[in-house]
């Protein structure tokens, strides 16, 4: 046999080998056998996959991002495969990985019950102990059409490869079928006969015993390709780990996750709701939570003034001319909610508040002298989500966003990004979120229908967002085909608490917009230019920050926060007056103070206190009047007894100010 080269490619070096020619790419890791796939020449490939000469091979390690993407596919492979043998009707629709676990569509007579999933865990199981190869097999339209004649769902997906749909198909629809050759994976066993086969890209593990820890999650209706138009197919979700002891990690954050959930806690606390006779996606805010988002606005507010922005207002809704302009309507529409017919006009509901503040912009002459002019508005718009991806308050159709705009010169461009950058991080830094990296979301090239403007502008305003990114020292994550249709954009993606990622603030690029409205400033040579106009939203959306905000600290917010910041309890009726006075004098200093002066018996109270996750409860009795204090009972059960009043005011005035967690 004829010798070949291969660079084998690890993090640190390159390091050439000479193989025999059919070498596969595992007789490269026999030694590693946390090494499930590999990276040939920028491709993820099976370890079955013969090496020709001069590849680069790269390890790909089970515990890495892609191959827990690739042990979550062929786990959703395992799935599907149960499923067929336990209920031989199931037609097949989708399994790719998502984050943190997989899932399997399938078109079924009956939904599935828990019992349900109980029994396919329990195949799977057997299957995974059997050894199963995963083994690919490239085949023709032609022969996959007749191979499959029974799976409906898979004869579609094969009329949709090179179509240019294949990859909008369905969330992960691109997992099953690319654009290139066809190929189907079929599971053998130890004879090597095969037990079932489905159409994939690949690649899989070598074996399904490869596969170490799972578990199925639940299951739930979905929409073949997401289109409510489309037949509801059932979903069964499932979470595949390098390590059992990385599957219960993970089962303990979700559990985590349960009791932190916003949905819960706002009801609990009695923050909001989102009430049938509203619609879906509509939250109504209580008095608490009213406090809550007072509390965050006014914080903003100043915080903008003082970052030199200039407070505006605009309505809800506009005529539909406005959105052309933007570009709204041709990009984006689907986005928004119908128009509503006025004198013979079409009115929209606004999604963006960008397209008024290029009309107060464009209200008179503008110098350069005047820029950076920087808007900002607490806006309120309104989204056509689908039904489908409404969630809480972190996906709502009716939201209040913290939204900005600067219009600069091409030479500010650079410092005011870098300047919004740095803004939104001290933002979230004060709110107690500390924990960041950021995304750069650029054209997708192969799809240039979706975006406006040319390459040389593109390239531009990428390498000034880029550039800032950079030098903020934060981890830079690409995102490409990610962009708005008007301009690149940075995202700032935070981990909360249990280490969730959040994506807050986006910072945008637009030299679109700008053109489109004819906007103009006077340049010092006295020339007419162009501004380039800056997108920035700090907290996206103070719906979506205030639920995140609820998760990440689990409703004890910290005091400066927090809705009741003193919970007032008198040990008995006859001590109610006195703490009523040291309520009204902390309300004096600024203080929001409750006095729970119903029938319930003390410990009800401080437990009631406690249940509401009020940073400081003041109890008083004989003692404390006489002695003109009160006694100090903290969330996590600590006391302090006999604390005279003017201290206990200055006591929690400090923990307000300075912004702390008790």
């Amino acid at each position: 046999m004829s010798e070949i080269q291969v660079t084998v490619v690890t993090a640190d070096a390159k390091a050439q080998q000479t193989v025999t020619s059919g070498t596969r790419a595992w007789e490269l890791f026999t030694d590693t056998p946390e090494v499930i796939a590999a990276r040939v020449d920028g491709q993820l490939r099976d370890l079955a996959h013969e090496l020709t000469d001069g590849s680069d091979v790269e390890a790909v390690a089970i515990d890495s991002a892609d191959g827990r993407d690739i042990l979550r596919h062929s786990t959703a492979h395992v799935l599907a495969q149960a499923v067929q043998d336990l209920f031989p009707d199931a037609r097949l629709g989708i399994g790719p990985p998502v984050v943190d676990g997989f899932y399997y569509d399938f078109d079924v007579e009956t939904p599935f019950t828990p019992a349900d999933l109980e029994k396919i865990e329990t195949r799977m199981r057997k299957i995974v102990k059997e050894g199963q190869k995963f083994s690919r097999r490239v085949t023709t339209d032609a022969d996959a059409l007749t191979e499959l004649q029974d799976e409906p769902y898979k004869l579609e997906l094969i009329g949709l490869k090179g179509t240019g749909n294949a990859e909008d198909a369905a969330e992960g629809a691109s997992v099953e079928v690319g654009g290139g050759e066809l190929t189907i994976y079929d599971n053998l066993d130890r004879r090597g006969e095969v037990t079932w086969s489905d159409l994939c890209r690949g690649p899989h593990l070598p074996t399904t015993k490869r596969i170490p820890a799972f578990k199925l999650m639940r299951s739930a209706a979905a929409y073949w390709r997401g289109d409510e138009r489309n037949k509801q197919l059932q979903r069964i979700y499932g979470t595949a780990w390098e390590s059992k002891e990385a599957l219960a990690e993970h089962l303990h954050r979700i559990e985590e996750a349960e009791r932190r959930d916003h949905r819960k806690l706002g009801r609990d606390l009695d923050l909001f709701s989102f009430p049938d006779e509203l619609g879906s996606g509509l939250a109504v805010f209580h008095p608490k939570g009213g406090v809550l988002r007072r509390v965050m606005e006014d914080y903003v507010k100043q915080r903008h003034i003082e970052e030199g922005f200039e407070y505006v207002a605009t309505p809800h809704i506009t005529k539909e001319g406005l959105f052309h302009t933007s570009g709204h309507l041709p990009y984006y529409a689907d986005g928004m909610f119908p128009p509503m017919e006025m004198e013979g006009s079409n009115y929209y509901l606004k999604a963006m508040n960008c397209p008024m503040h290029n009309l107060i912009f464009s209200s008179r002459g503008r110098s350069y002298r005047e820029l950076p002019l920087r808007l900002f508005e607490l806006g309120s718009v309104y989204r056509n989500e689908k039904s489908g991806v409404v969630h809480g308050l972190t996906r709502v159709r009716g939201l209040t966003m913290d939204d900005s705009h600067s219009y600069v010169t091409r030479e500010q461009a650079p410092a005011e990004i870098t300047h919004l950058l740095d803004f939104c991080l001290s933002l979230f830094r004060d709110f107690g979120l500390d924990d960041f990296y950021l995304e750069l979301s650029t054209r997708d090239d192969t799809n240039l229908d979706k975006f406006v403007g040319s390459d040389e502008e593109w390239a531009a305003a990428t390498r000034v967002l880029e550039d800032a990114a950079r030098e903020s020292g934060l981890e830079l994550v690409p995102d490409p085909g990610g962009a708005a249709y008007y301009g690149p954009k940075i995202s700032v993606q935070a981990r909360d608490a249990i280490g969730r990622t959040w994506q807050m603030s986006t910072i945008q690029y637009d030299f679109n917009q700008p053109r489109g409205f004819e906007l103009e400033y006077q340049a010092a040579d006295g020339t007419r230019q162009r501004p380039v106009m800056i997108h920035s939203a700090k907290f996206g959306s103070m719906e979506r920050f205030l639920g995140v905000l609820v998760e990440h600290y689990a409703g004890a917010f910290p005091p400066w926060l927090a809705p009741v910041q003193v919970q007032a309890i008198p040990v008995a009726e006859r001590h109610a007056d006195h703490l009523h006075d040291v309520a009204r004098r902390m309300r004096a200093a600024g203080l929001r103070v409750e006095v729970d002066d119903s029938d319930e018996r003390m410990q009800k109270k401080i437990r009631n206190a406690q249940l509401q996750k009020v940073p400081f409860m003041m109890i008083a009795g004989d003692d404390d009047i006489e002695a003109g204090a009160v006694s100090f009972r903290y969330r996590d059960g600590r006391q302090d007894n006999g604390v005279p009043i003017e201290e206990a005011i200055a006591r929690v005035v400090e923990a307000v100010e300075s912004r702390e967690q008790v």
